[in-house]
Parts: structure tokens; C-alpha cells; sequence
């Protein structure tokens, strides 16, 4: 026959639960701190990778921009180069051009318009223009001069319609030169060019200048039918 538990065997084993469930509480606390530490050293080593990668990112990022910033540099400085190489070579070409002037037009270009009846005593070349006061006020590539008569030529690779314009403002300054010197001789106007489209050769004409051409080794004068050359 059993014998019944007494009170004081009930409190230690109600104690004896206790303290399990106290262990077992603690040992859950102990699991959570374990699970919340691991939790943190995760999330510090992944912001760590997501720094590193970011910096790493940030450093390419830099050295592409440098690459970049470098070629662009490079780039320029080869642009500024072919700028100025174009420039040293436009003038050589217009060097050589007023070699071409000066050799091919202006020898020939008196005995030309002598031929048309006028009677040139004196050709000047790079002709400076200059008012009372000494100061520049233009230049006439080709000036043919006699007593009665002033023809301005303007020598030009390729001539264009600016350049009609120019010439123009150019006979307007040589006039009212004359006119503060009392130089009361005609001034006329001609334009050379090495290569003349006839659209050009027309706006010329049109304008009252002569249209001077290069035809092989020396340059002729276009005078078409009713062509009345523009007196200043």
C-alpha cells in the first residue's frame, strides 16, 4: 500500500520544477542572447561588405572619371594641335598664294588692262593705305596708277561674296582718302581669284568690278557684253 506524499515532498518537488523551468528559462535567454549576437555580428559584417563594396565602387567610379577626365585632356590638347596646325597651314597656303599674287598677277595684270586701253604707268603691290594722321585704314594687294585713273585689286585664292563686300568698303576708303587729299582721279575696282565659280564671277561683275581669272600660266579679264565698270 502507498504511502502518501507528505507536504514537505510536495514543496521540493514543486521547487525542484521550479528551478528546471528556471533552467530551462535561462538557457532560452542564453539561446536568444547567442541568436541576437549572431544576429549582430551578421548585420556588422554585411554593412562591412556593403562599405567595402561601396568604396571599391566609389574607387572605380574615380578612376573612370580620371581615365575620362585624362582622355578628354588628351583629346583637347590634340584638338588645340590640329587647330594650329590648320592655321600654320592655311598660312603657308595664303604665303603662297601672295607668292602666286606677286608672280603671276601682278606682272602680268598692267599689260592686261593696257590692253583694254588704259595706259598704267605705275603698279605697287601690298599698298598700305594710310589717313592724315599716319594711321592704317587699309591694304590693296595690286594698285595701278596713272594720272587720270586708280584700279584697287584684291588677290584671292578662292574669292567670295564677303570678300566683294570688303572691296567695296575698301574703294569707299581710298575715295574719301583722295578726296581729303584732293586726289580727284577715278577709282575703280578688280577682283582675282585662282579658282572663280561663275556665280562669283557674276556677283563681281554685277558689282562693278573686274573679275580677273587664272588661265593656265598668266590671268585673263572677264568683260562681258554691256559691262560698265563702278567709278568712285
Amino acid at each position: 500500500m502507498c504511502q502518501p506524499i507528505s507536504g514537505l515532498d510536495r514543496r521540493q518537488e514543486a521547487n525542484q520544477q521550479r528551478q528546471e523551468a528556471d533552467r530551462q528559462m535561462q538557457e532560452a535567454e542564453q539561446r536568444r542572447q547567442e541568436a541576437d549576437k549572431q544576429r549582430q555580428e551578421a548585420n556588422q559584417r554585411m554593412i562591412q561588405e556593403a562599405n567595402q563594396q561601396r568604396q571599391e565602387a566609389d574607387r572605380r567610379i574615380q578612376e573612370a572619371n580620371q581615365r575620362m577626365i585624362q582622355e578628354a585632356n588628351q583629346q583637347r590638347r590634340e584638338t588645340e594641335r590640329l587647330i594650329k596646325e590648320n592655321a600654320r597651314q592655311i598660312g603657308k597656303l595664303s604665303n603662297r598664294f601672295g607668292e602666286l599674287a606677286e608672280h603671276l598677277v601682278a606682272p602680268n595684270i598692267r599689260e592686261k588692262f593696257n590692253a583694254l586701253g588704259f595706259s598704267f604707268e605705275e603698279v605697287s603691290q601690298n599698298k598700305e593705305i594710310t589717313d592724315a594722321a599716319d594711321n592704317h585704314v587699309a591694304e590693296v594687294d595690286i594698285l595701278l596708277e596713272n594720272g587720270d585713273t586708280v584700279i584697287a585689286v584684291e588677290v584671292k585664292a578662292k574669292p567670295g561674296e564677303k570678300d566683294v563686300e570688303e572691296h567695296i568698303n575698301r574703294l569707299e576708303i581710298l575715295r574719301r582718302r583722295a578726296d581729303a587729299r584732293n586726289d580727284k582721279r577715278t577709282f575703280q575696282g578688280a577682283i582675282a581669284g585662282a579658282i572663280m565659280s561663275k556665280e562669283l564671277r557674276n556677283h563681281i561683275i554685277k558689282n562693278g568690278f573686274y573679275a580677273i581669272e587664272q588661265t593656265g600660266d598668266t590671268v585673263k579679264i572677264n568683260i562681258p557684253e554691256g559691262f560698265k565698270a563702278r567709278r568712285w
